[in-house]
């Protein structure tokens, strides 16, 4: 019964920590002014005025060397 009602509550743990994951969105800048940056997004409309974003730059991509 024990092992039951654990698997089951990391189960939900998992499925609730995914739902924080697939809240990202893709944005493009389209114009910097002095503190205030314009961006294009895709899937906007799960955006409203006033919510706190995290904006993380694209990361480079490492060039591949051979001998």
């Amino acid at each position: 019964m024990k092992k039951g009602i654990v698997s089951i509550v990391l189960a939900l743990t998992f499925a609730v920590s995914t739902v924080a994951v697939a809240a990202t969105v893709k944005c493009t800048v389209d114009a910097v002014d002095g503190d205030k940056v314009t961006m294009t997004c895709k899937k906007a409309d799960s955006l409203k005025a006033g919510d706190a974003v995290k904006v993380k730059p694209a990361k480079a991509k490492a060039a591949i060397e051979g001998c």
